[in-house]
């Protein structure tokens, strides 16, 4: 068991080599993978399954004890990436596809990793859960009607279709997560370790399979869209940052709420995008899920080099 913990360890630290290289092999081997694309829902239902075995409702209970941090919070991550993913696509003159995708990435709830990046940047760990975990039960309602809104003049869009959706790839595997730990909690506790490895693996093979399905395009628009996606990030968490201490937060309470706002679930905009837009419309949400982790990863150094200093 041991052996099996460092080594879901080891390819949980090293998420972004793993994603570059499955990317790299599925660019070079493109048909190997093309069939694969219709296991993209499953896939990130399943990581979403183990997003909902690792909560429990302890995690809830920041929420009523601090009620205006966590409404900030989630305020602000629906408020800013959104905004910030319309006017990078209007700004940059991207392909509508490539918009559409960009802007679908912004109006995704966090990404578990922003619970990881907190904790290793020493900020306010039970914030960011509660605000990554409220803002996961709010996307069916909140992603469609905020997609709608601002990319709805981009692409022809169905809500409902959008909305239900995200309740069978989101909602429900977080809710059968949630009961599998109530019901079973000692044999979902021996189990946790291996889960976040089993995750990165869905994530490799999602993100191969949307760069084979855009081998042909990909060379003319890859350098525009990673271009787009890091802004995207990179403002993300600052912008968050900054509204958080503006609203007289803490130091580890702004880093929170900064990876809240700046690390998406990408994962879940590949998998609508591939579903309802042109596979073009995945390319960001795939750039993403490697490029946050490491823009993430590079912050948290600094941060915890700052407090050493």
């Amino acid at each position: 068991m041991t052996y099996m913990v460092q080594l879901s360890q080891f390819i949980t630290r090293s998420i972004s080599l793993f994603v570059i290289l499955g990317a790299f092999l599925a660019f070079l081997y493109p048909a190997q993978l093309i069939p694969f694309g219709k296991y993209i829902p499953y896939l990130l239902g399943f990581i979403m399954l183990g997003m909902g075995l690792t909560m429990t409702t302890e995690d809830f209970k920041v929420v009523l004890s601090r009620p205006k941090d966590v409404a900030a919070g989630i305020a602000l991550r629906y408020i800013i990436m959104p905004l910030v993913a319309w006017i990078i696509a209007k700004t940059f003159n991207l392909n509508p596809a490539l918009a559409a995708g960009l802007i679908l990435v912004g109006c995704c709830p966090s990404g578990t990793a922003s619970n990881v990046m907190t904790f290793i940047a020493k900020g306010d760990t039970a914030l960011s859960v509660s605000v990554s975990s409220l803002n996961t039960i709010l996307a069916p309602v909140l992603t469609p009607f905020l997609f709608l809104l601002f990319a709805g003049t981009v692409v022809p869009i169905d809500p409902m279709l959008l909305l239900m959706d995200i309740v069978k790839i989101v909602l429900l595997p977080v809710l059968i997560g949630m009961t599998l730990r109530m019901l079973l909690p000692k044999q979902v506790t021996a189990c946790q370790p291996m889960v976040p490895a089993f995750s990165v693996i869905a994530i490799v093979i999602t993100v191969g399979v949307v760069v084979a399905l855009n081998a042909a395009k990909l060379s003319s628009v890859a350098l525009i869209a990673l271009l787009a996606v890091a802004l995207h990030n990179l403002l993300g968490l600052g912008i968050g940052y900054s509204s958080a201490r503006l609203l007289k937060m803490n130091e580890s309470k702004a880093r929170a709420i900064a990876y809240e706002i700046g690390m998406e679930n990408s994962g879940l905009a590949v998998a609508l995008a591939l579903a309802h837009l042109d596979p073009l419309a995945a390319i960001p949400g795939a750039i993403f899920s490697v490029w946050h982790n490491f823009s993430g990863s590079l912050l948290a150094s600094f941060w915890v080099k700052r407090d050493l200093k």
